[in-house]
This record gives C-alpha cells, sequence and structure tokens, in this order.
C-alpha cells in the first residue's frame, strides 16, 4: 500500500507538472479585452487632451469618451482559456492584429501612425463644420501634363464637372471616377477670381491624373493640437471631431451626460468601422457611459454584443453624430443600430 500510495502520488505530481508546463506554453494566440477609455474634453497628465490658443473655448458638464481596446500580445494556453470563457474578452489568431512578415514592433508604429493621421482628420472634419473650409492649392504643374498651360501654382481648384472639390480627396476622387481620357471641367480661383478651364486627364501609374501635385490647407485663426500618447490606430477620429467641436461651440454637446463612442474619420466627416466593438462597449459601460456611439458598419456587431443600459446610437458621419447628440439634449430619441 505504501508502494502503491508513493506511485499515486509520483505520477498525479507528473501530471501537476505537466498540465503547468502545457498550461504555460505559448501559444499563436492574442487575447482582446477592454482598453482605457478617455474624455477627449477633459486633461491626461495634467494636460487638456485637446489645446485650442487664440480662441475661447467652452466648458461642458458632461464627457465625451474614445474607447480602446487592450492587446495581450503573447499568450499562454492558460490565458486563452479564461480569455475564451471571458464574456468581456476575446481570442483571436495574432496574425489577425500582427499581420505575417510584420514585427510587433513594425505593426505598433503603423498604429501610431494611423493614430496621427486620424488626428488630422478630426481636426479637418471639426473645422470644416464649424465654418472653416479646406482649400486645395495647386502645389506644382507637371512639365508636359494635361494641366500645363492651365493651371498655376497658387491656383485653388473648387470643383470638377461642377461638384464641389472639398478636400485633397475629394478632388482625387473626382477625377478618378472617370476614366483617363474624358474631358473634366474644373473650377479654380486665381488671385481670388473664378474660372473654369477644360482639362483632359491622362492615365499615369494606372490611374487617371490630370498632372499636378496638390496642398490641402485649412485657414483659421487659432492653433489647435490634440495632446494624447499611448494610444494606436484610427478609431479616435469621431470622438475626438466631437470634442473640437464641443470646445469651439458655446453649446455643450453632452447635455451633462458621458457619452461614449468609436469609429474612424476621413476629412469629409465620413464615420468608418473599426475592430473591437465588444470590448470597447464593455469598457464604455465600466467608464459610466449612458450611450455609446456606433459607426453604423458596426451594428450588427455591436448589437450581438450590447451591454445592459447602453443605448446604441448609429452614425454614418459627424453631421450624424451631431444630430444624434442634439436629439438626446432635446430629450427625443436618436437613431438606434
Amino acid at each position: 500500500m505504501r508502494r502503491r500510495g508513493v506511485t499515486v502520488l509520483l505520477g498525479a505530481l507528473l501530471t501537476a507538472l505537466l498540465s503547468f508546463g502545457v498550461l504555460n506554453a505559448p501559444i499563436p494566440y492574442v487575447v482582446l479585452g477592454p482598453g482605457p477609455t478617455v474624455n477627449t474634453l477633459g486633461t491626461v497628465d495634467g494636460k487638456e487632451v485637446i489645446q485650442v490658443t487664440g480662441r475661447a473655448t467652452s466648458t461642458s458638464a458632461g464627457q465625451l469618451r474614445l474607447t480602446t481596446v487592450g492587446v495581450q500580445p503573447t499568450v499562454r494556453l492558460r490565458s486563452a482559456l479564461a480569455g475564451w470563457f471571458s464574456a468581456d474578452e476575446a481570442v483571436v489568431p495574432r496574425e489577425l492584429v500582427y499581420p505575417p512578415g510584420e514585427t510587433q514592433q513594425e505593426v505598433e508604429q503603423r498604429n501610431e501612425e494611423d493614430f496621427r493621421n486620424s488626428q488630422t482628420s478630426a481636426e479637418t472634419a471639426a473645422l470644416r463644420e464649424l465654418g472653416f473650409p479646406v482649400q486645395v492649392l495647386v502645389k506644382t504643374v507637371t512639365a508636359g501634363g494635361p494641366s500645363e498651360g492651365v493651371l498655376k501654382p497658387g491656383d485653388v481648384v473648387t470643383s470638377v464637372d461642377g461638384t464641389p472639390v472639398t478636400s485633397a480627396g475629394k478632388l482625387t476622387e473626382l477625377i478618378r471616377a472617370k476614366p483617363a481620357g474624358t474631358a473634366l471641367t474644373v473650377g479654380y480661383t486665381r488671385a481670388g477670381a473664378a474660372a473654369t478651364a477644360r482639362i483632359t486627364s491622362r492615365e499615369s501609374d494606372g490611374r487617371p491624373r490630370i498632372g499636378v501635385e496638390i496642398d490641402q490647407q485649412q485657414p483659421h485663426p487659432f492653433t489647435l493640437s490634440i495632446d494624447l500618447g499611448d494610444i494606436g490606430g484610427p478609431s479616435a477620429g469621431l470622438m475626438f471631431a466631437l470634442g473640437i467641436v464641443d470646445k469651439l461651440e458655446p453649446a455643450d454637446l453632452t447635455g451633462g451626460t458621458i457619452i461614449a463612442g468609436t469609429g474612424t474619420i476621413d476629412d469629409e466627416g465620413r464615420v468608418g468601422p473599426i475592430g473591437g466593438i465588444a470590448q470597447k462597449l464593455v469598457g464604455a459601460k465600466d467608464s459610466g457611459a449612458k450611450v455609446f456611439l456606433v459607426p453604423e458598419a458596426n451594428c450588427a456587431e455591436a448589437v450581438r454584443n450590447p451591454q445592459p443600459g447602453l443605448p446604441l446610437l448609429r452614425v454614418g458621419s459627424l453631421a450624424d453624430a451631431l444630430t444624434a447628440l442634439e436629439t438626446l439634449r432635446a430629450g427625443g430619441q436618436p437613431t438606434r443600430c
């Protein structure tokens, strides 16, 4: 009996050691969980997230919180099992976050760049909403190109075939909307005088072009910057844009409520889809949010992962988001997912 007891004990110990080794072995997955949320109207480390100089700003009784996803890049089986059984986390193949051929550092650097670009687009979209239009200027004209002898550096391109040019991206979109060889009516101003010209696009690098290098400007009599580190990716764009509008307009967009949300934004104010909506909803709920602004392309996924007491408001643009908040302040029912 004594020998049998020792054998059983040793067997149990060996099984435990093997189990411990297996459970602590790294696996090719990552765990996604709720990340921190940040009030874009507030401060971080003693500094305002949105900083304005040269113009008075307003204060709000509520909050506009951007949401994030936390990524656990190195996962062992023990953590993965816990994540699989967690209602707040997701376990996904590592290549979905860190594509093959890219290091973790390269992915993080790209996310940082996307984050900076989201800030720039948020500023552009918000300032457009506040009445500061984008100007698309001709920087250089390609020698021998379609615009040579027609456009000059310093011209402001205002339209293509009657459609207003509201950003550099919009100009590119309008030119590429028709095949190379199309005669386009290009509106522009030169020294304040409006004019139009017929320019026939040509194919270059497989795309129709008119042979100009452009620059985008948005004159405004104050300085604006966003100061927030340790966050990556483009999904904070919508909440940054709302924060800028709120600070520069007298009205309190929040109505005294904690508003959370997510979504990319482009220069035209269009809101795009993001990843990790389920985890962001958890983070928003934990931060005390009373409503959540959801990109319309993420609505179906958000509805599948609801948080009790957190209404999901569908938005496709900055204008949609502003309308939703206005409706909330008036006591109405904004469009939901």
